[in-house]
């Protein structure tokens, strides 16, 4: 039996070069081909011409994306220290060019000495407290569009001086109690709280009959001794700034007229009533009570359950500590202070506060979309209490109208056009804080390029048989497709068959 000798069929196929990213195709499907036979595909698109733009420079354009964003910062506030920086820096092409908000408002650096610009960083000269403690926002923008940065709380730690004017001696009689105000002056940051008796370097140390306190900063004698006549300064250290100021000596004086008599405790120092403690934070509780004779101290939970061995107890000077705060570390808890005339209860309930940080469990990824398609993202964080969701087109809020339908975390665009190309941000926000998504969003309209898919120019088939002829241009918005043999429009029929965008098995 012989075979069918195969023939080589050179298709001549016309076609113009530019660049797209929305793929479809035709394919033509042709039985019992010719001897010589010629096809021309002609394809033209249903929106006006666009200027080519070349792949690699396609592939390196891009909007900016944030690698370095401001955070909630604390700056110490020193002499020595006369400068800082704010840090943000984007990634994008055409290089990125930046702007800041100042508490919501745009700052102005060019007016303002204190601000000057290092590529995307702020930097503050001299700051003051008072006047460049807020909010802060990196703008990042090129080509492509805009997006704004999460915001930063910037304070500064600073300590000021005690006022010099000369403090009041306090009469007390011996087996009184007495209570020394420190009224340190103003500041921002950790602080530590000290008392220094009859000058440096007798440091008060507390014990069961002597309370200094760290959330007052005052010193607590729960009963005078003679000892204790002479001069008292409150010392403060802002821990950041390592800075130490004094005030000016309190004398304490005994009055010789009476001895105080003996009587029941009185809790002079003790805790919140209601308290709401973080996962995982630590929590330092005190109490202190004043009598006569000193009362002791100690600590038990309402419910009688002991407490686990991380607790730390001092019974001298009234405080505990809980380091790792747990759920059942939740609960009433009481101070009790006791003499020979009677006792004292202060009481106070923990709360476990299950803070949950606001983290993405669906976020945003850029899009490239042909003309007149439709748009949707969707964006979802975990977090407690459940967020709230904001959107943003070039820095600027988006809100349902026309073809734009924003639901919650959901953004709908229908029937996309080239302004909608730009810059867009979902925003999640509670009561513990702001997260942002970005991505950008390019709507593409362009005319039909085979120059990634070209038409093939050479098809062998068997004489008789079938011969599959794909056409799959880049077009945006999708091309409309016709073909033709020399200068012969084909139609369908028994020997061509043809269907866009698929592969047809022909007709026979």
């Amino acid at each position: 039996m012989g075979t069918c000798p195969l023939r080589e069929r050179r298709l001549n196929v016309d076609y113009s070069v530019n660049r797209n990213n929305r793929p479809s195709h035709t394919a033509m499907h042709v039985t019992g081909l010719p001897k010589g036979g010629r096809h021309v595909d002609t394809v033209s698109a249903t929106r006006g011409e666009m200027k080519a733009v070349p792949l690699a420079q396609r592939i390196i354009r891009h909007g900016p994306v944030f690698t370095q964003e401001p955070s909630d910062s604390v700056f110490p506030l020193s002499a020595e220290d006369n400068k800082i920086f704010i840090n943000c820096k984007a990634k994008g092409s055409p290089a990125p060019h930046y702007k800041w908000k100042f508490n919501g408002k745009d700052l102005d650096i060019d007016m303002d000495f204190n601000y000057s610009l290092v590529e995307g960083n702020l930097l503050i000269n001299n700051p003051q407290a008072t006047k460049h403690g807020g909010v802060y926002q990196c703008i990042a923008t090129n080509a492509f569009g805009t997006i704004l940065s999460r915001e930063a709380k910037v304070e500064f730690a600073y300590l000021q001086n005690f006022s010099s004017k000369a403090r009041s001696p306090v009469l007390v009689r011996e087996g009184q109690a007495v209570v020394l105000l420190c009224g340190p002056p103003p500041h921002f940051g950790e602080i530590r709280y000290s008392w220094i008796f009859n000058g440096r370097p007798n440091v008060v140390v507390g014990d069961n009959r002597r309370f200094v306190s760290q959330r007052t900063g005052n010193l607590y004698i729960a009963k005078v001794e003679t000892s204790d006549v002479g001069n008292y300064t409150c010392v403060v250290r802002n821990v950041m700034t390592n800075t130490t100021v004094y005030s000016s000596p309190t004398p304490v004086v005994l009055r010789r007229d009476a001895v105080m008599g003996e009587y029941e405790p009185k809790i002079e120092v003790q805790f919140e009533k209601m308290l709401h403690v973080a996962k995982g934070s630590s929590v330092r509780l005190e109490c202190f009570a004043l009598g006569n004779p000193v009362p002791s101290i100690s600590w038990k939970r309402a419910d009688g359950s002991p407490f686990p061995g991380k607790m730390k107890i001092n019974h001298s000077n009234g405080v505990l500590e809980i380091p790792y705060f747990r759920p059942e570390d939740s609960g009433l808890y009481e101070c009790v202070a006791e003499n020979s005339k009677g006792r004292s209860i202060a009481k106070g309930r923990l709360v476990f506060q299950n803070v949950e940080h606001l983290q993405w469990s669906q976020t945003l990824y850029d899009a490239n979309m042909a003309i007149e398609s439709d748009l949707h993202w969707e964006c979802k964080a975990n977090g407690k209490p459940q967020p709230v969701y904001r959107w943003l087109k070039n820095g600027q809020p988006l809100v349902s109208q026309d073809r734009i339908r924003v639901d919650g975390g959901g953004l709908t665009i229908s029937n996309v056009n080239l302004m909608d190309s730009g810059m867009y941000q979902c925003l999640a926000e509670n009561d513990n804080g702001v997260i942002y998504a970005s991505a950008e969003l390019k709507v593409v309209a362009s005319p039909p390029d085979f120059s990634k898919n070209p038409v093939k120019k050479t098809t062998l088939i068997q004489r008789g048989g079938e011969a599959i002829i794909e056409c799959r241009p880049h077009a945006s918005p999708r091309a409309s497709y016709s073909w033709r043999r020399g200068n012969e429009f084909l139609k369908d029929s028994k020997r061509y068959g043809s269907a866009d965008r698929s592969l047809m098995k022909g007709a026979k």
